[in-house]
């Protein structure tokens, strides 16, 4: 397109150049729209030039079809071989046309010059004109910005108006809407003073009201004027009263409206009773849309009470026949006992059933009454005030703490179990109802109030439970005692009363079996209180119950224990007889061993009671840091009370303990006295012939000792452990390091007999080395060095103990029981070295 506009523009320069032969006139309109200087500059020297165009189509077809064969790489062209030749031989200009087109330039340039100064001046006079006209146009801006303000001011105004306006028809129209409302009310207030009038007739005469109050299509409305009528008489009647009670003439005023009360009242009770009837056929006929009419009607009445109780009251859950299978289901057969397993059972079929009953009345009363929650208060309410109080009052009879029941019919644990599942079925059933809905009643205040008899002296029941419980195993424990004594047989007085000891020891399982019921009663505090402070005083009655027994029960135990031990010691001392015969001294050495053995089967038997009864403060000690201990800590000072009481129940059994301990060393020591009594003889120290090769075997009487006490102490290495082991074996240690010092101050002693002493002692100190106890074995390795004194020669007695002076006292009794003690005078050798011995 552009191309045809620079060709027509050309061929109009061209027409005016040859037409007139003068030269080029150039215009401004040739230099609108889109304007070519090469296309100008073409047709400016086409005329003059005509082959510019030839060579100009040439060089672009040279460009098109690449470079010739004339052009050289850097773009230059090749000469042609005679171009020297032909530039010589010409003669003339070699660009003619230089003059035209210079003549034809300096025209067009000047051209130019005067175009532009044309186009100078005429934008000069476009600037001036555009500058008149902003400013003609800034004035009319400001005209108009003067005007819009204006009219703004004109809206304000308009709108204010329209505003105030509006509220006067506001006002208006609340006046005239309060004046229909008050037209209205008088309208309704001249009703209701003729209806009034018309009660207000002779009293009892209902035959002559309007129509209104009969037609049974128009029950609603009735129902509403009635109320509004009593509501507006009633509130009469009591204004008068209290404001002109002592004046007589307005008697005549009062009575008259009373008339009309009275009146009222009676139409509504028949209105009432008239409403119920048709709602009870209608429930009847499960007409829901009847009776939710009927009890939206009845609403207007005591806000419908009547028609919620009424409703709540006809419903089959409710029954005596129902109510009787209740008790049926949860007790069984009359007169057998019921379980707590099938009276959980039978509770929680009931309470599902009235459950599931509940929520099927729920769906009925949200389609039928106006306030739902309200009837289902009532329902609920019903529920917990009358179904499930008469069934735990046939359930939860409870029994006189004066007689109690026998525990042939359950004792007073099974009320209390019974208690415990009735009242944890009855909270569930409270929640099952909370979750069906009930209002705003208080389910759960209700179902507390059920069970406040026997909660404020639920704990003594319990206690009074533990007692008898305790009572009874005691009982049955004697009396298995006495079956299998009588059933054994009496064999011989003390192994009878070995047997007997045996069948009366303490037992762990029993120990079990208290801290089971304790744990029991434990779980129904913490089922019944809800708050710490009431939690902590039961737990810590109940434990304390628990202490008592076990404290009483392993006491008597170590006691029976004891009673073997002193029976024991009785027929030992009974047989310690002189004897006057070979035949009198073997009985009394057949009896003395059966008293031995009586002797150690006892302190076996204690020794089993013992760990049994640290075994079962054990059992006690961990119930209470798992159990107890947790549910006392919010209480300040309640842990620290049941620890004390725990150490002070303990500590009568603790005595027992230590008496029969020492009463066990007394019977162990009997018999080692016994043993070296009968078994060690003379010669075991002193050989008729002291050159003959010593005997290096310890003497029988050592060696029966030792086996006795590896014998007997072995059930007092397993019964007993820590410091009271330790306590133990340390005094039985030093009882036997000063029983054979007195037993070897029986003796006389050669050098022979001094090796067989040194042997003996070495035996006894291996022996107690089991102990464990350091001061008993320095006893015994002194024993050691003191038996030196027989060995050495009498000269050698003075050096013998410079080392252990402490010991130079007791040396010196043993140095008496030398053979040679007199022959040799060492009593004179050792005054005078031992100043301190005479």
């Amino acid at each position: 397109m552009r191309k045809t506009k620079d060709g027509m523009k050309a061929d109009r320069f061209l027409r005016s150049a040859s037409a007139d032969s003068d030269p080029l006139v150039l215009d401004i309109d040739d230099f609108k729209g889109a304007f070519s200087f090469d296309g100008l500059f073409g047709n400016l020297v086409n005329e003059i030039l005509p082959s510019y165009q030839e060579e100009e189509s040439d060089s672009a077809e040279g460009h098109v079809n690449g470079v010739g064969s004339d052009a050289l790489p850097n773009g230059n062209l090749r000469a042609p071989p005679d171009a020297g030749k032909s530039a010589q031989g010409l003669s003339s200009p070699l660009f003619p046309e230089v003059d035209a087109l210079l003549s034809l330039f300096k025209n067009s340039c000047k051209q130019l010059v005067d175009l532009r100064k044309q186009i100078d001046g005429n934008l000069g006079d476009l600037k001036k004109e555009v500058a008149v006209q902003d400013s003609e146009h800034r004035k009319t801006l400001s005209e108009l910005e003067k005007g819009v303000d204006g009219l703004f001011d004109s809206f304000a105004r308009l709108d204010l108006r329209i505003s105030s306006v509006g509220q006067t028809a506001a006002k208006i129209g609340d006046h005239l809407q309060s004046a229909d409302a008050q037209r209205e009310v008088a309208s309704q207030t001249i009703e209701l003073i003729k209806y009034l009038m018309e009660f207000n007739g002779s009293p009892g005469d209902l035959m002559e009201l309007s129509p209104l109050f009969s037609d049974d299509s128009r029950v609603a409305e009735a129902a509403s004027i009635a109320q509004k009528l009593r509501s507006f008489a009633e509130d009469d009647i009591g204004g008068q009263t209290m404001a002109v009670s002592s004046a007589v003439g307005n008697a005549t005023a009062s009575r008259g409206l009373e008339v009309a009360v009275a009146n009222l009242q009676e139409y509504c009770n028949e209105l009432e009773n008239r409403l119920l009837a048709r709602f009870d056929l209608a429930s009847q006929k499960r007409e829901l849309s009847t009776m939710r009419e009927c009890a939206k009607i009845l609403s207007q009445f005591n806000r419908g009470t009547s028609a919620m109780q009424h409703y709540v009251g006809l419903c089959p859950m409710f029954d005596v026949e129902v109510m009787n299978a209740d008790a049926e289901l949860v007790l069984g057969d009359q007169g057998s006992q019921p379980s707590p397993s099938n009276v959980a059972r039978g509770l929680s079929s009931i309470f599902k059933e009235i459950t599931e009953t509940v929520r099927k009345e729920s769906a009925t009363i949200a389609a039928v009454f106006p306030s739902p929650n309200d009837v289902m208060s009532i329902l609920v309410q019903r529920v917990l005030e009358d179904r499930v109080p008469k069934l735990l009052e046939k359930l939860l009879l409870k029994p006189s703490l004066v007689s109690l029941p026998p525990m042939e019919e359950g004792g007073l644990i099974l009320y209390l179990r019974l208690l415990a599942v009735a009242y944890e079925k009855t909270q569930e059933l409270a929640r099952d109802l909370r979750g069906v809905g009930c209002g705003d009643l208080d389910v759960e205040g209700l179902t507390e109030s059920l069970f406040l008899p026997h909660k404020d002296v639920y704990i003594e029941y319990e206690q009074a439970s533990l007692r008898q419980l305790y009572k009874a195993k005691m009982e049955e424990l004697r009396a298995e005692g006495q079956q299998s004594s009588e059933s054994s047989g009496t064999i011989g007085r003390s192994k009878g009363a070995a047997m007997a000891s045996s069948h009366q020891q303490i037992s762990v399982t029993v120990v079990t079996e208290f801290v089971r019921w304790n744990e029991e009663a434990i779980s129904r505090c913490t089922l019944f209180s809800s708050q710490p402070a009431a939690i902590a005083a039961n737990v810590r009655a109940v434990f304390t119950c628990l202490l008592d027994q076990v404290s009483i029960y392993i006491t008597e135990g170590l006691e029976r224990a004891r009673d073997s031990l002193t029976e024991a010691a009785a027929l030992r001392e009974r047989f310690v007889l002189p004897s006057v015969s070979r035949r009198v001294a073997a009985a009394a050495a057949s009896a003395a061993e059966a008293a031995a053995a009586a002797g150690e089967s006892s302190f076996r038997s204690f020794m089993v009671s013992v760990q049994r009864c640290g075994s079962s403060v054990a059992i006690v000690q961990q119930y209470f840091a798992n159990s107890i201990s947790r549910l006392l800590l919010p209480v300040d000072g309640a842990h620290a009370s049941s620890c004390e009481e725990m150490a002070t129940a303990m500590s009568s059994a603790e005595g027992a303990a230590y008496k029969g301990l020492q009463q066990c060393i007394e019977t162990v020591m009997a018999e080692v006295e016994r043993v070296l009594s009968t078994e060690q003889k003379v010669a075991d120290y002193r050989s008729p012939d002291d050159s003959i090769v010593p005997d290096h075997r310890p003497t029988q009487a050592c060696s029966k000792v030792v086996a006795y006490l590896s014998r007997v102490l072995e059930s007092a290495f397993t019964a007993l452990e820590g410091l009271n082991k330790q306590a133990f074996l340390t005094e039985l240690g030093n009882r036997l390091h000063k029983g054979l010092l007195n037993h070897w101050q029986k003796f006389t002693f050669n050098a022979s007999g001094g090796l067989r002493l040194k042997r003996d002692i070495t035996e006894y100190g291996e022996f107690v080395r089991s102990f464990n106890a350091p001061s008993v074995d320095e006893k015994f390795e002194q024993l050691g060095i003191m038996a030196n004194v027989f060995i050495v020669a009498p000269e050698s007695l003075s050096t013998l103990f410079e080392g252990t002076p402490s010991i130079r006292k007791d040396a010196q009794r043993f140095i008496q029981l030398r053979e040679d003690y007199k022959s040799a005078k060492i009593a004179a050798r050792l005054s005078s070295l031992w100043p301190s011995s005479s």
